[in-house]
């Protein structure tokens, strides 16, 4: 994890003074736990879930929202100002501030589609196929979420359909049972500074 942090601090701004790092994959992949160990590496990241721009009506609409919202005060220096969904009030919270800083993380399914890559510094998937990281999902969130898992699944299916993330991403994310294993994306290029230089296969554990 240590490797990957430096090699973030190390790209180049994407988004006004911030590089921005997507963390996508499918719903109950790993993500926000990958992005909470990893914002820790960074030292205290800002990590900016994707659950809280989204909403009951609006599961993958929200691409206005986070532009709006977040990217283009970022573009400016000046902090995010967004107002998270509470899933259970099915309502907006009170606004929230997200000042501007040298690596934010962008965690949730849709981190990487096609309106937000243009400002991220790099894309990283979770390598869980999507049927294994529903079941899980399902798991985590128990019998009460049934139906509105039905309704994701769909929405998910039809998302990714139309809007793939995993051929734009620069490092495949694999949980292994000792950390992290990193591999090239399909995206992903490896200069001469850079540890993740091995081809298809494993080339780093974080």
């Amino acid at each position: 994890m240590r490797d990957l942090a430096s090699r973030l601090r190390r790209l180049p701004p994407s988004c006004g003074p911030v590089r921005v790092v997507g963390v996508d994959g499918h719903a109950g992949s790993g993500k926000s736990t990958f992005a909470g160990e990893l914002a820790v590496v960074l030292g205290g990241a800002p990590v900016l879930h994707l659950d809280d721009i989204a909403s009951h009506e609006e599961l993958f609409g929200w691409t206005g929202r986070l532009l709006e919202q977040v990217i283009e005060p970022w573009r400016r220096g000046e902090s995010a100002r967004y107002a998270p969904y509470d899933w259970h009030a099915r309502r907006f919270g009170p606004v929230r501030g997200l000042a501007p800083a040298p690596v934010v993380l962008v965690e949730g399914v849709g981190a990487g589609r096609r309106a937000l890559r243009p400002h991220l510094a790099q894309l990283l998937w979770m390598e869980l196929p999507r049927e294994e990281s529903w079941t899980r999902g399902r798991s985590r969130d128990g019998a009460e979420q049934r139906e509105f898992w039905a309704g994701w699944v769909r929405a998910e299916r039809e998302h990714f359909a139309e809007d793939p993330s995993r051929p734009f991403a620069d490092l495949l994310v694999r949980q292994g049972e000792k950390g992290y294993e990193l591999l090239p994306g399909p995206a992903g290029t490896a200069g001469p500074d850079q540890k993740i230089t091995q081809g298809d296969g494993p080339s780093a554990m974080c």
